[in-house]
């Protein structure tokens, strides 16, 4: 869905009080780059994609970086290449949304009017929520890693590759996360890698989760639990990850009943929590969960009409995933266009 410009994108002054444009899409990921794809080629008129970034990163490729399959620098392209032909790029973050006024407020204190307005803001990592994980993450000596950053994903390898003995935890929040099967992936690739290597007797795993089974669906949790129990994974369910004391390589987990205990590890792979942007959160396109309160078949705003959100940021139950935007989009594209003209949202998601 990402295809490639020839030209530069416009490059907006978003500085003029009088900026305005029919469509405003929120986020320059796979889900808001994918709609100004196919609402440019639908509807050919003025569309706008507010978001700051100079780069556009593949995030599933971070995690092959942390199994040593890929160099990190292969996951980045630049913004400019993936913002369609004729699509205007307003380089900014977005502060504030004025719903009533259909306008948005960004970073550098001007606003942007909008007849139609898509948000795809992505989710927000809370690395702060969990005390000691910034500064185990910063200390390249302490064993503990995320694939879930550019700036870590190699040191995950880094570690795993020269881990020869002890225990190594995988963890994962209680929160929505990016790519469900992500906290998991990195965990079979570094079990392969010991056998590869001949040391995984050495080393004792344990999958860390919240969660009671190994995934929510119960077709794919037999199946991996199965496999867990033939590679010998331990799993501690109903358990999350609440601290890690880094000089002295202690993680601290708490039980679904709100007991703690303490476990010495040689190797921490941190998935970390995760929410909807604070911008999003307070603001009034929010449920009470803060994610954008949309209709889960149409996409379209629960309360104002000419708004439609998709991706991690939406309300939708599924999969926070790019799998799950290639499904999403078309439908949010139809019923906007459907919108724009006076008709009814009649695809459903």
């Amino acid at each position: 869905n990402l295809q490639s410009a020839n030209d530069s994108p416009v490059k907006a002054d978003a500085k003029k009080p009088e900026a305005h444009h029919k469509f405003v899409i929120i986020g320059g990921g796979t889900a808001g780059l994918t709609v100004a794809s196919q609402l440019k080629k639908a509807s050919g008129e003025d569309i706008a994609v507010v978001g700051p970034s100079n780069v556009h990163y593949y995030q599933p490729l971070w995690t092959l970086v942390g199994g040593g399959v890929y160099p990190k620098e292969k996951s980045g392209r630049k913004m400019s290449d993936y913002i369609p032909n004729n699509v205007t790029w307003v380089q900014d973050s977005v502060v504030g949304f004025s719903p009533e006024q259909n306008s948005i407020k960004l970073a550098n204190g001007s606003e942007i009017s909008y007849n139609y307005l898509v948000v795809a803001a992505g989710l927000q990592i809370d690395w702060n929520k969990i005390p000691g994980l910034q500064q185990g993450l910063k200390d390249e000596n302490s064993n503990v890693t995320s694939i879930y950053d550019y700036n870590y994903c190699e040191k995950t390898w880094k570690i795993m590759s020269n881990l020869n003995s002890g225990k190594v935890f995988f963890t994962q929040p209680s929160t929505p996360i990016k790519c469900g099967g992500a906290p998991q992936k990195i965990m079979w690739l570094t079990e392969a890698n010991l056998r590869k290597r001949g040391v995984r007797s050495n080393v004792d795993i344990d999958f860390v989760l919240p969660q009671l089974a190994m995934f929510p669906v119960k077709k794919y949790a037999d199946a991996l639990n199965e496999m867990r129990i033939k590679k010998k994974v331990n799993a501690q369910f109903g358990n999350e990850l609440v601290a890690i004391d880094v000089e002295n390589r202690i993680a601290t987990f708490k039980d679904k009943d709100g007991g703690e205990k303490k476990e010495k590890y040689d190797a921490l792979h941190c998935v970390p929590p995760m929410s909807s942007p604070d911008f999003l959160k307070k603001s009034p396109l929010a449920n009470s969960a803060g994610f954008v309160d949309v209709n889960t078949e149409t996409l379209q705003h629960s309360k104002y009409k000419n708004i439609f959100a998709l991706g991690d940021c939406s309300s939708l139950p599924t999969s926070k995933t790019a799998a799950a935007i290639c499904s999403q989009a078309p439908v949010l594209v139809h019923n906007l266009m459907q919108v724009s003209k006076g008709g009814q949202t009649n695809a459903k998601y």
